[in-house]
């Protein structure tokens, strides 16, 4: 197809350019797979006694019971008790404050609901409204931060790790953990923290 470009009272052909497609990146050619390298196979050893599988079988299919928690070597061990207590502490604690997070969230949201009423209020007026709703967020932050680490704790339990410090490793004191179920740092670790 032609053009034709008027300049003056002479008509010029001009050939249109066709538009050019945009340029494409460079992309490395696909690299072959290397073949599989065979590998010398180790022999095969014998299979147990039958009784030996059964007993190993069964005791897949059960599911694992966690392990105690580590304590100090001056430390007595972990009783079923002792551990069912702190369990029942934490799920208490648990409940507890899920219902101040609520109330707190509740009270969060009349407060913030309410403080559109405020078109003929003074400055210290406006200024304790904003005062106790920071406060509410304050104890609605709290109240989930505490929610999470009791949970936290109680996951420890289920899985085995609880009474280790989540630092280094050492135990974290039995004494310590009844004081304070969710602890999950040692002494030293948590003061080289607040440090």
């Amino acid at each position: 197809m032609v053009a034709v470009k008027k300049s003056g009272s002479t008509k010029v052909a001009v050939p249109v350019k066709k538009a050019v497609p945009p340029a494409k990146k460079a992309v490395p050619p696909a690299k072959k797979a290397d073949p599989p390298v065979k590998r010398a196979v180790a022999p095969v050893k014998k299979a147990d006694p039958p009784a030996k599988k059964a007993a190993a079988s069964a005791s897949k299919s059960a599911p694992a019971a966690p392990a105690a928690p580590a304590v100090r070597a001056d430390e007595s061990a972990w009783t079923r008790a002792e551990l069912r207590e702190v369990e029942e502490e934490l799920r208490r604690d648990a409940s507890r404050l899920a219902g101040e997070l609520a109330a707190a969230e509740e009270g969060l949201a009349d407060l913030i609901r309410d403080s559109g009423d405020g078109a003929g209020d003074d400055q210290a007026d406006a200024g304790s409204k904003t005062f106790e709703r920071e406060h509410e967020m304050s104890l609605a932050n709290n109240a989930r931060d505490m929610l999470l680490q009791v949970e936290h704790a109680l996951a420890r339990l289920a899985n085995g790790t609880y009474g280790a410090c989540e630092s280094c490793g050492t135990p974290i004191g039995k004494g310590r953990l009844q004081a304070f179920p969710r602890a999950t740092l040692c002494l030293a670790c948590k003061q080289a923290e607040e440090r």
